[in-house]
């Protein structure tokens, strides 16, 4: 029993140590690094859940909304996102992506997977095979 928990967690630390490290390097494959990662994610939540308020949207990036205004007014600025009336409360603006972001975010998606596919090239098939399980299992861990 005690080996599989020590078995268990040196598993848990190997992958967490893997996964931030290849996090890091799919991350930086950028197209353009005026747009910050944080500008990306939120672009990214918005093109995921549609058009929404700046409230919504700092609720599902998790951060303050004041956070979440000084972003948009960013995104705004470069042409990213604009933000119209909210159809039913007159107090709130409603944000929403613009074509130059939807590109922007094909872009960014496009370069981080050519780096990976020459990645992957690379490996065996038997490799790619594991892989491909791999990321099944992952994304059964995240609750995906």
């Amino acid at each position: 029993m005690a080996r599989t928990t020590l078995d268990t967690a040196a598993l848990a630390h190997d992958l967490r140590l893997a996964v931030m490290r290849f996090s890091r390097r799919l991350r930086n494959q950028r197209v353009d690094t005026s747009v910050t990662l944080t500008h990306l994610a939120a672009l990214s939540t918005l093109k995921r859940h549609g058009a929404m308020s700046p409230g919504e949207l700092a609720g599902h990036e998790r951060v303050q909304p004041p956070s979440m205004t000084r972003v948009v007014v960013a995104l705004e600025g470069k042409g990213l996102v604009t933000r119209t009336p909210h159809p039913t409360d007159r107090r709130q603006v409603i944000i929403e992506l613009t074509p130059a972001a939807e590109a922007l975010l094909t872009e960014e998606a496009r370069a981080r997977e050519a780096w990976l596919s020459g990645k992957l090239h690379a490996l065996t098939p038997e490799d790619r095979a594991t892989l491909r399980e791999a990321a099944r299992i992952m994304d059964e861990l995240a609750g995906g």
